[in-house]
């Protein structure tokens, strides 16, 4: 199992439903792997199409193979809508180390409804193990002659 840092570049969406009645919506992404969640800022264009350009780190093992990002839509008022989600494998980071940002649907109730650009990069965690000979004639005081 390998295990280390993903690194997370929320790029920007487009195609997304508006869901407020008066006014554009105001969509910020919910990030999840595990029980890790990171959440966005309000993305700087908003409506239809967004930008982020946010980064987020989590601490990553390759027995799991999926990230979700979940897109709402923050309202002063009312409860924040949902507007979709989009689910992201991560078996091809763990070969490459490197995925540039891409398109992911965003789906809602079964149905596409826009696209999140998203880029990945996954450093893997150093091996803490120690080779014998490290620990200061270890191997060689073990030895009865």
């Amino acid at each position: 199992m390998t295990r280390g840092t993903l690194e997370v570049l929320l790029v920007s969406a487009k195609g997304l439903e508006n869901s407020d009645f008066l006014s554009k919506s105001d969509p910020y992404a919910v990030i999840t792997y595990r029980t890790q969640e990171k959440t966005s800022g309000i993305a700087s264009v908003q409506g239809s199409s967004s930008d982020w350009n946010e980064s987020f780190l989590f601490s990553i093992s390759s027995d799991v193979t999926e990230l979700k990002i979940k897109l709402m839509d923050k309202d002063t008022f009312t409860a924040n809508d949902f507007m979709g989600e989009a689910t992201i494998p991560l078996q091809p980071l763990f070969v490459e180390n490197n995925v540039p940002p891409m398109a992911y649907h965003i789906v809602k109730d079964d149905k596409y409804c826009g696209e999140i650009r998203v880029g990945l990069t996954f450093t893997p965690q150093r091996s803490r193990g120690l080779e014998e000979e490290s620990y200061g004639g270890w191997k060689q005081s073990s030895c009865v002659e």
